[in-house]
C-alpha cells in the first residue's frame, strides 16, 4: 500500500508552520521536586511501587515541578519540565477547565510536532470548537443506545473466543482471548476486513511502545510510531475509496458521509480518527481483563462473591476492575492562561500531566486504594478520564465488552488461574505483553 499524502517521508524533524505553545521565562528557574516521576527507572516499576511515590506527593506536594521526561520520544533542549498533579480532585480540576488546560499542543509529555498530533490522535489532541465537531461525528456510534444495540453481538463473540481457549489446558491469556474481542468490535465498527485487522492490531501496539526498550528492539521510537501511524492511514485509505463506491452500515462510511460546516472530511482527518480508535480501543479493554483475571486469581474471596451473582453484581464489579488496573497513566495538557490549582501557580505555556493511577489511588477519596475490592461503592475513579470534553469516548463500550468476557469466564472456566505478568515498560500505557494462564476446565 501507499498513501494518497506526502508523508511517506514524514519525521519528526519536520518544520509546520503551526502555532506553538506559549512559553515563560519563570519556568526555567524552578526547582525541580526531589522525588523524580521523570526517569526511566520510575516508569519500569509497576504500580504499587510508583504508587508509593505518588502517595508522598499526594500527602505532601500534590502539585510538584518536574524534569523533562527521560525516554522522549523526540528529545527538547528547550523543555523544561511539567507539573505532575496526583490527587483525585486536582486531576478533575484539570480536566473540567478546558478553556485553561489545552489539548492542542499535545496530551503526551513530548512536545510532537503537530503534524503527527493531527495523523495519529485526531480530536484527542484538539480544542474546541474543532473538537466538538469532529468528536459529534464519531459519537454517535458509542452511545448508550448505540452500545445496546450490539450488545447480543459483543456477547456471542466473547462466548466463541473463550470458547475456543477452553479447548486448551494452558494459553496465554493476552494472545488467546483478551486481545481479540476489541480487536473484533473495532473491526466491525470501521469495517476492516478479516484479513487486515491483525496488522490494525500490531500497528496499535506499536504506537504505545516507544518507551518499552524490549519492544522496540533497538528501533528509533519516532520512527516506529510514524510508520505504524501511516500503515493505519494506508489501510484506512483503501477503505474510504471502498465506502464512497458502495457505502456500509458502519463507522467509515457515516464518517466519509459526513458534514462539518459544510465541509466533507479528508481523507487524512479519517485516517487520523481511525488511528486512534484503533489505539484507545483495543489496548484499554485488553489490559483491564488482563490485570483483572490476575486480581481474581489472587483473591479468590472476590471471585467467589462475584461469581455467586454474576448478573447482579458484575456492573459494580466493572467500576473495580477499571479503578484498580488504571490502565492508562497519565494525559497532559498545557496551560494558556495563568491559574492556581491546590495553592501553585501555573503560568502560560506550562505542561499540566494528570497521573491517573495515582488518582485513583487517592485515600481522601477512596478507603483502603490498595486493595481489590468489587464491593467498593461509590466508586468514583478516573480510568476513563476526569470529566469535561475529552471524557472517553468509549467507555461504554469497554464495559459491555468487560461484561461479556467475564460472563463467559465464569460461565465456561470458572476455576481459572493467571499467572505472573510480563507487563510493557511505558510511561503512559500499563499494559501487560504476556500472561500464562491455566483454563482449568473440567477440573471440578
Amino acid at each position: 500500500m501507499t498513501t494518497s499524502f506526502d508523508d511517506a517521508e514524514l519525521s519528526f524533524d519536520d518544520d509546520t508552520d503551526a502555532d506553538v505553545a506559549p512559553t515563560n521565562e519563570v519556568a526555567a528557574t524552578r526547582t525541580y521536586d526531589e522525588l523524580n516521576v521523570s526517569s526511566d527507572e520510575f516508569w519500569a516499576l509497576d504500580a504499587p511501587q510508583r504508587e508509593l511515590v505518588f502517595q508522598q506527593l499526594r500527602r505532601e506536594r500534590p502539585i510538584s515541578w518536574q524534569r523533562p521526561i527521560e525516554s522522549a520520544v523526540v528529545p527538547d533542549p528547550d523543555d523544561t519540565g511539567f507539573w505532575a498533579v496526583v490527587k483525585h480532585r486536582d486531576i478533575i480540576e484539570v480536566s473540567q477547565r478546558n478553556d485553561v488546560f489545552v489539548s492542542g499542543y499535545g496530551v503526551m509529555f513530548d512536545l510532537l510536532p503537530p503534524m503527527f498530533l493531527e495523523m495519529a490522535m485526531s480530536f484527542l489532541a484538539m480544542d474546541n470548537p474543532k473538537h466538538d465537531k469532529l468528536r459529534k461525528l464519531v459519537s454517535a456510534a458509542f452511545t448508550p443506545r448505540q452500545i445496546r444495540k450490539i450488545d447480543a453481538d459483543i456477547a456471542s463473540r466473547a462466548e466463541r473466543i473463550v470458547a475456543a481457549a477452553a479447548q486448551k489446558p494452558e494459553i496465554d491469556f493476552v494472545a488467546d482471548i483478551a486481545r481479540h474481542l476489541p480487536i473484533e468490535m473495532f473491526g466491525d465498527m470501521f469495517g476492516v476486513p478479516q484479513e487486515l485487522r491483525a496488522t490494525v492490531a500490531h500497528a496499535a501496539d506499536e504506537i504505545v511502545a516507544w518507551a518499552d526498550p524490549v519492544l522496540l528492539a533497538g528501533r528509533d521510537a519516532a520512527e516506529v510510531q510514524v510508520e505504524a501511524s501511516l500503515v493505519i492511514h494506508d489501510i484506512a485509505e483503501q477503505l474510504i475509496a471502498e465506502r464512497r463506491a458502495e457505502p456500509q452500515n458502519d463507522l467509515l462510511t457515516n464518517l466519509v458521509q459526513a458534514e462539518v460546516d459544510g465541509e466533507r472530511l479528508s481523507d487524512f482527518e479519517i485516517g487520523a480518527v481511525m488511528v486512534l480508535m484503533a489505539v484507545a480501543g483495543t489496548d484499554t479493554t485488553r489490559h483491564t481483563s488482563s490485570f483483572t483475571v490476575k486480581n481474581l486469581t489472587d483473591h479468590p474471596e472476590q471471585r467467589a462473591w462475584l461469581w455467586e451473582d454474576f448478573e447482579g453484581r458484575i456492573g459494580l464489579a466493572i467500576e473495580e476492575f477499571l479503578r484498580h488496573a488504571s490502565v492508562v497513566l497519565n494525559f497532559r495538557r498545557t496551560a494558556i492562561a495563568e491559574y492556581e490549582l491546590a495553592g501553585q501557580q501555573i503560568l502560560p505555556g506550562d505542561k499540566v500531566v494528570m497521573m491517573y493511577g495515582s488518582g485513583n489511588r487517592d485515600e481522601d477519596v477512596f478507603d483502603d486504594p490498595e486493595a481489590f475490592d468489587l464491593t467498593r461503592s461509590p466508586n468514583p475513579h478516573i480510568a476513563f478520564g476526569g470529566g469535561g470534553v475529552h471524557f472517553c469516548l468509549g467507555n461504554q463500550l469497554a464495559k459491555s465488552m468487560l461484561r461479556s468476557l467475564f460472563r463467559e469466564l465464569h460461565r465456561q472456566m470458572p476455576d481459572f488461574e493467571a499467572g505472573e505478568p510480563t507487563l510493557m515498560k511505558t510511561n503512559f500505557m500499563r499494559g501487560v505483553v504476556s500472561l500464562p494462564f491455566r483454563t482449568n476446565v473440567g477440573s471440578r
